[in-house]
């Protein structure tokens, strides 16, 4: 039997026929009472002449019939027209699940059985139905209706959960791009002023700050460019034997340049034997210099320790701790969604597209690691970066 579609109640009963039996009103009782015998689920025979049904025989009314005193002799011989049912309940077969179920319960007490002859349009025998089946059909139907409604229900609010989280974006990125494009066209002017002046030292002073906005620009493009990379499966990771101490040393230089002149520490905590790790380099600076970068953007005071320790034989964590204003509990769910930020694009005071750490858990990912978070607000914040000492298997893309 095919199953019902999604559409309440509308799926014609031609569609849910269970048998097509039948037999000429001229076959004898006792030559239908032994298919009866001899087919266990047969549950009734349309009786047709020519191409019309004109009646019906079940099952149980035939043996009830046969097995009454000297039933089966007094019956066996007539023909099947004798004894069959000819006020059967009769569809066609384009009639539609409710109407019928509606009709076939309508009947008389002494007509309610389980089968219905079908026909077509013109009035010929199709087959039988089961008003059994066409209750139980009618009941999928409207289980899987009220589904489809609740998960219709389900995606529309996931739908606008990701239009508002893309509108963030938008305003985010649109933010974000035009501060660094404004400064160096600001800026672009400035040195043009300062070459008719003549004036070396102004135009090495803009010309200082005109890159640290280049630099900036670039940074968001490229985190922008890692995304859709990451997304579409197509990031390549090339595993080599690094130095795992000295390249959070040179991160830890680089963190304290973005500090600047805010009264923060950056201090580097590690066994002081060399760690090596077989990872991607260029990977793993990234995942780190992300982190660190956001532990100085969000620390104003205190100290920011990079810090890395061996797990077991097998693996290498490494840390990054602030003394920053810290996540909200609430907030912490929000941190590794792909274009969401925990400060709203209108009133936020730190600058950032909120892409960074999404494409640092993935590409944690990507090098057989992971990124797990502790922090409490207003006291700071611990980024934990795990990962296996040795990888063998070079990997493409494989998120």
């Amino acid at each position: 039997m095919k199953a019902i579609n999604a559409q309440e109640n509308v799926l014609p009963v031609g569609e849910l026929i269970v048998s097509n039996e039948q037999a000429t009103p001229q076959t004898a009782v006792n030559k239908l009472a032994e298919r009866f015998f001899s087919t266990t689920d047969l549950d009734a025979i349309a009786v047709v002449e020519g191409k019309e049904p004109i009646g019906l025989v079940t099952r149980t009314k035939l043996l009830f019939t046969l097995f009454r005193r000297f039933g089966f002799e007094l019956y066996g011989k007539y023909p099947i027209i004798a004894i069959a049912d000819t006020t059967a309940l009769i569809v066609p077969e384009n009639e539609r699940l409710d109407v019928v179920i509606d009709k076939a319960l309508e009947r008389q007490p002494q007509d309610i059985y389980d089968e219905i002859i079908v026909t077509t349009p013109s009035g010929a025998y199709k087959g039988l139905l089961s008003v059994k089946q066409l209750v139980i059909q009618q009941s999928n139907s409207l289980a899987t209706n009220i589904l489809q409604k609740e998960m219709a229900s389900a995606r529309a609010k996931e739908l606008e959960k990701i239009n508002q989280v893309k509108s963030q974006f938008l305003a985010n990125v649109t933010h974000e791009l035009r501060s660094p494009v404004n400064a160096i066209i600001g800026l672009a002017e400035l040195l043009r002023m300062s070459a008719e002046k003549g004036s070396i030292e102004q135009i090495k002073e803009r010309l200082s700050f005109m890159i640290s906005s280049a630099t900036n620009l670039r940074a968001i493009i490229t985190n922008i460019l890692d995304l859709s990379k990451l997304e579409a499966g197509k990031m390549e990771v090339s595993f080599q034997e690094i130095n795992a101490t000295a390249l959070i040393s040179e991160i830890a230089e680089t963190t304290r340049i973005l500090v600047g002149k805010k009264p923060v520490m950056v201090k580097v905590e590690a066994p002081p034997l060399a760690i090596m790790i077989s990872t991607d380099p260029i990977k793993l600076r990234q995942i780190i210099m992300n982190l660190a970068g956001n532990a100085a953007k969000f620390t104003e005071q205190g100290e920011i320790t990079l810090s890395l320790s061996i797990i077991g034989s097998s693996r290498l964590e490494i840390a990054v701790a602030d003394t920053g204003i810290g996540i909200k509990e609430q907030d912490i769910d929000k941190l590794f969604i792909a274009f969401g930020q925990v400060e709203d694009a209108k009133t936020k005071q730190h600058e950032g597209t909120g892409l960074g750490l999404t494409i640092s858990k993935n590409l944690a990912e990507l090098i057989n690691g992971s990124i797990s978070i502790r922090s409490a607000y207003g006291q700071g914040t611990t980024f934990v970066v795990s990962l296996p000492l040795q990888n063998n298997n070079a990997r493409q893309g494989e998120l």
